[in-house]
């Protein structure tokens, strides 16, 4: 009986619907194993939880309620790490829109050079400085020299030991050579500086105590110098310049023919004597006043004023050497020389007052310029941080006669004033900051000071209200024709520690 009603019941059961093979193409297999493969990345990267693979491969959209967004359904990219998401897109109107059409703003320098900072405008790099600019392709600038202005506690000297002077010591070929007038403690304020690199400054000092140089140094025999005065005079040697640049500072006044002429025929003597060792200024002295020479060629009235030009010169001689004792009174002290990337000649206690420093100045240009002559193949930045007495005097005549010379020996002369107003229109050292092309202005207040430097360097007249408003640390920087740039200065670390100079305002 079981079996009987078992038996209907199966009859009676509805039958399998019969299974019907469907073929898979090549192209679906393809597709399905790239949806594998998609899947799998997405589960690597965390990003599973999101739409099939499926609909990503048919290009639809990721439901509102999905938080995260599609996927670069491209598993060729997925294998080499480029796998991520793309941003949905956000409704929006062309007003809002019209910040995405940013201007275009060019770099303002190009990459080679000194780092300066970063462009206030921009956000870009700036870096220049007076060599790179002279020697690109093409040529940026066709002078060397650097003017640095502004107000004091505006950050000039900072910025300028870190931009001429830290910084191009991590060239090839690149040397620093300073005139450090600035004390700070019981020395000059490059001091820390040059012993971060292996060297010791050179200080001149109003006593015995210091470094001793000598204005008849041996090693600028054979140079020759432009007559500072008339280009139409002879070139002089290097010996008689520095002569009468100290002479000139002793005497307040210009040198005269009789001045003149009896300083050259003292030097004559002087120099065809043997001693055996250098020539130095004392021996200069007895032959001052000699008219031995001239006693058949002047009448007595020449001879006469001649000798009364060489006694004068004599004097004021005698006093210099006596005035600043162990300074300028004997041959070179041995310390003098370039013996690192970096060299200071510490004059900050020298006195203000007097011929002391712009003599030992104009000794210190030209002593380098005779050592450059000698040694090839480098380029050398020098500051003079007090630039007025580069500009000011008799040492800016010195400066400008042998600009030739210093470009000829890859010389670059930077020199930090306050404002440009303070040098007479007649001097060469107007000339001299004229012919710069590389200006650095950092903040100016006086209204005076600021045309000047506007009208000087031939800045856009909107520029004035930029000097005006700059904070410490920023400055206008100026390339010849080039547009002015708005630069923030920027400095590490370690450049901080050793370019400030606030010290004395540090809390105890």
């Amino acid at each position: 009986m079981r079996s009987k009603q078992r038996a209907a019941a199966v009859q009676s059961a509805p039958a399998p619907a019969e299974e019907t093979a469907q073929p898979v193409s090549a192209e679906t297999g393809k597709q399905q194993r790239r949806n594998r493969r998609i899947e799998r990345a997405a589960r690597r990267l965390g990003l599973d939880k999101g739409p099939t693979a499926e609909e990503l491969a048919a290009g639809e959209q990721a439901p509102d309620s999905y938080p995260g967004a599609r996927l670069i359904a491209d598993y060729r990219k997925a294998r080499r790490g480029w796998y991520g998401p793309i941003a949905n897109g956000a409704p929006s109107t062309t007003r809002q829109a019209e910040v995405l059409n940013t201007g275009i703003v060019a770099a303002s320098t190009g990459a080679e050079g000194i780092v300066n900072g970063r462009d206030m405008l921009s956000e870009r790099l700036v870096a220049h400085d007076g060599v790179t600019g002279y020697r690109a392709t093409p040529r940026l600038v066709t002078s060397t020299n650097v003017v640095r202005m502004g107000d004091v506690g505006m950050g000039k000297s900072s910025a300028s030991k870190t931009i001429d002077g830290l910084r191009p010591l991590i060239l090839d070929g690149r040397r620093v050579v300073v005139l450090d007038k600035k004390q700070q403690g019981e020395q000059g304020e490059y001091a820390r500086l040059c012993r971060a690199f292996g060297t010791e400054p050179i200080t001149f000092t109003n006593d015995l105590g210091g470094t001793r140089i000598n204005l008849l140094d041996p090693s600028f025999a054979g140079m020759q110098m432009d007559a500072p005065s008339d280009a139409a005079r002879p070139r002089a040697s290097a010996h008689f310049a520095l002569l009468s640049n100290a002479l000139r500072l002793q005497l307040g006044r210009d040198l005269s023919a009789f001045d003149e002429e009896s300083l050259r025929s003292a030097l004559r003597r002087a120099s065809a004597a043997e001693r055996g060792r250098a020539l130095v200024v004392a021996d200069v002295l007895p032959e001052l006043g000699n008219v031995a020479d001239y006693a058949k060629n002047l009448e007595p009235a020449g001879r006469d004023a001649l000798h009364l030009a060489g006694i004068e010169l004599r004097f004021a001689l005698t006093t210099l050497l006596d005035s600043y004792y162990g300074l300028l009174d004997g041959e070179t002290s041995k310390n003098v020389e370039l013996a690192g990337r970096l060299t200071s000649w510490d004059i900050s206690q020298l006195p203000d007052d007097g011929p002391a420093i712009p003599v030992v100045s104009s000794m210190a240009y030209m002593w380098l310029l005779g050592r450059l002559r000698r040694e090839r193949g480098w380029q050398t930045t020098l500051i003079w941080e007090e630039g007025w007495h580069a500009v000011g005097g008799p040492t800016a005549s010195i400066i400008r006669s042998s600009t030739k010379l210093s470009r000829a020996l890859g010389l670059s002369n930077v020199m930090n004033i306050h404002k440009g107003t303070d040098i007479p229109s007649d001097s060469p050292g107007y000339a001299l900051v004229q012919e710069a092309q590389t200006v650095y202005i950092h903040g100016l207040q006086e209204s005076a000071a600021i045309n000047w430097t506007v009208n000087t360097f031939n800045l856009q007249p909107g520029t004035a209200d930029t000097i005006r408003r700059l904070k410490p640390g920023e400055f206008v920087l100026k390339v010849a024709g080039q547009p002015e740039i708005h630069v923030k200065h920027e400095r590490s670390e370690l450049e901080m520690q050793l370019t400030d100079t606030d010290e004395g305002f540090q809390p105890l």
